[in-house]
């Protein structure tokens, strides 16, 4: 396999609705390792949902916590890493990124386009940097969070149109090089 870096086997990053929980829970399984996903990591350590910890504590606390989860995770986690959509806003984040493949890890981002974003999340979603217009709420973050995604990534794969299986297959490749 390819790469020689302490931490995970692999870390997916991508917006919402790119597919990191179904094709990391894949990826775990074609490779009999665990999966781990940072935004379960913070639900289960605060005993709330992100939901939940956005409207009563703020966006500013969730990211904090959000970023205790990412670090924890890429020191402790040998199998496949889901990172929350919004965890590559921190810059230390996307600092251990760069250093994780630096030293030959291999971070995917997961492009997908509005439309199936769109369609993955679902218009009457519960989450909260969604609240009010669905759709220009996902624009938005994609226009803002692609070129973060793209710097922090050893590789880009493309997920519209794709079954997760699918995309999964094109990552175990990337992986097994």
């Amino acid at each position: 396999m390819a790469g020689t870096a302490a931490g995970p086997l692999v870390v997916l990053i991508g917006p919402m609705g790119a597919g990191k929980s179904t094709v990391g829970a894949l990826l775990a399984q074609r490779f009999a390792v665990a999966c781990r996903d940072t935004d379960a990591d913070v639900e289960q350590g605060t005993g709330r949902t992100i939901a939940d910890l956005f409207v009563d504590e703020g966006e500013a606390r969730f990211r904090a916590l959000e970023q205790e989860a990412v670090a924890a995770a890429m020191d402790e986690h040998p199998g496949v890493l889901s990172l929350g959509g919004g965890s590559v806003l921190d810059p230390g984040t996307r600092a251990r990124l760069g250093r994780y493949v630096d030293a030959g890890g291999t971070v995917v981002f997961l492009r997908v386009g509005l439309s199936d974003a769109v369609k993955r999340v679902g218009l009457g979603s519960s989450r909260p940097l969604l609240l009010g217009n669905v759709r220009g709420r996902i624009k938005t973050l994609l226009d803002e969070r692609t070129p973060i995604y793209q710097a922090c990534a050893s590789h880009t794969v493309d997920t519209d149109g794709r079954d997760a299986d699918a995309v999964a297959a094109e990552i175990e490749e990337l992986i097994r090089r």
